[in-house]
């Protein structure tokens, strides 16, 4: 079986939302990682990382979520919380993974895992976050994607519709 990113971010999101109702310690819940008839299809090692991550830095994770939420994180659903804690922990620790495919991982999660509307919460925080974490990887994409004046094809549609209509 391949080893699936996916499934790897469900498998922490589980695990997130274990230790924030529970406060089950770290070396428990990696323990049942291993135990896991799932652990063939993940990344063990990426989720250790993560989980590790998120656990151990928990507070600065929830100092830069609050920001961007009007109630207290304490009013958040676990389910939420724990996504906002991944994709914050990937924001800040993996520069590697591409800031869209951070959030869209987030909202496909809050989508499947989450309330009725949660994905638009988890969306609308982690856009922000991503403009304040990686503001450098934003303004390159943006840079990149500048096209010379007069070779844009919304002009050459213009002049197309111009010619059409003459």
């Amino acid at each position: 079986m391949s080893i699936n990113r996916h499934r790897t971010r469900e498998w922490v999101l589980q695990a997130v939302y274990q230790y924030l109702l529970n406060q089950q310690p770290l070396p428990q819940l990696l323990l049942q990682l291993r135990d896991h008839e799932a652990v063939a299809s993940i990344d063990a090692d990426w989720c250790q990382e993560l989980l590790s991550g998120i656990v151990g830095s928990m507070d600065a994770l929830d100092e830069k979520i609050a920001r961007y939420t009007a109630r207290p994180l304490s009013g958040l659903s676990p389910v939420e919380h724990a996504i906002l804690l991944l994709g914050t922990q990937e924001l800040m620790h993996a520069p590697e993974t591409p800031y869209r495919v951070i959030i869209n991982e987030s909202v496909e999660l809050a989508k499947t895992f989450g309330g009725a509307d949660g994905h638009k919460f988890v969306n609308g925080v982690m856009d922000k976050l991503a403009i304040e974490l990686r503001s450098t990887e934003i303004q390159s994409q943006k840079t990149d994607r500048k096209e010379p004046v007069g070779s844009s094809v919304k002009a050459g549609n213009k002049t197309n519709k111009k010619e059409r209509a003459s």
